[in-house]
């Protein structure tokens, strides 16, 4: 077994039952004794990572795409919800995957990279190494400022969804961004920021030299401030902020491959 098992986090939202969108139902398959989870964006849905699980599986992985709550429905339900109900589905699915697999990786797009990385905070003896994508941790615009007081007035905002370079690619996202849950995104950055130096898992981390979303300032605290002795930074010049569904995404799908069976324990392996 993959460490010391913890209880997660109780959620403090029940999420009512609501559609979920075809496209946004969670991803699972059994393989090896190393499993992988991954971990999708604010506003996203497992619809930007199954392909990468789906490779993953298929070169012997058991992999886990969870649907973090008040995604993959309709955004006025990410607005009932908070960063702790997001962690504790995320913290969950590491659970199932640990009952099964000796080690568990961890792969994150954007928000999903900052759950990694609370996750490698909080439970370091239950992550064998992180992969991620355009993380986020930090942003400087000024607009987001004002989100504590705005969310009051005002529920959603232009979404931020679709971030892609490759033509005729949908990442199956909202159309709007919940101000609300942005608030609570902002309180996920800052705690996962304090404690980054508590990360010492291997780390690959892939960062698009053009992104729309997610500002280059976020990777550069994360290779800063993890105290992880293995650190891989990767620019990928071909796709835009979904990376895993973009021009590049080939590139991520073997590389976090490699990486895994590089960092697997002998038990671990395929």
């Amino acid at each position: 077994m993959c460490g010391t098992r913890r209880a997660s986090r109780p959620a403090r939202h029940q999420e009512p039952a609501v559609q979920v969108q075809p496209a946004a139902e969670p991803f699972s398959a059994a393989g090896g004794r190393t499993g992988v989870l991954l971990v999708h964006g604010f506003t996203g849905s497992p619809a930007s990572m199954v392909p990468w699980a789906q490779s993953l599986a298929d070169d012997g992985f058991s992999v886990e795409v969870p649907r973090l709550p008040g995604h993959g429905t309709r955004w006025q339900e990410l607005n009932r919800t908070r960063w702790t109900d997001w962690y504790a589905e995320a913290s969950t699915a590491l659970d199932r995957l640990g009952a099964s697999c000796d080690e568990v990786f961890l792969c994150g797009l954007s928000m999903g990279g900052c759950l990694a990385l609370r996750l490698a905070e909080e439970r370091a003896d239950d992550v064998a190494g992180l992969v991620l994508v355009n993380p986020s941790v930090i942003s400087t615009r000024k607009d987001l400022r004002a989100v504590p007081l705005v969310k009051r007035f005002v529920p959603s905002r232009r979404g931020i969804g679709n971030d892609i370079n490759k033509p005729g690619v949908d990442e199956h996202c909202y159309d709007r961004t919940p101000l609300k849950a942005v608030d609570s995104l902002r309180a996920l950055w800052k705690v996962t920021r304090e404690d980054l130096p508590k990360v010492t898992v291997p780390l690959l981390l892939f960062r698009s030299l053009v992104d729309h979303v997610v500002e280059p300032m976020s990777a550069q605290l994360i290779v800063q401030q993890v105290s992880s002795r293995d650190v891989t930074e990767r620019v990928l010049s071909k796709s835009y902020h979904v990376a895993t569904l973009d021009n590049d995404a080939p590139a991520i799908f073997v590389e976090s491959a490699e990486f895994i069976r590089k960092h697997s324990a002998p038990t671990g392996r395929l």
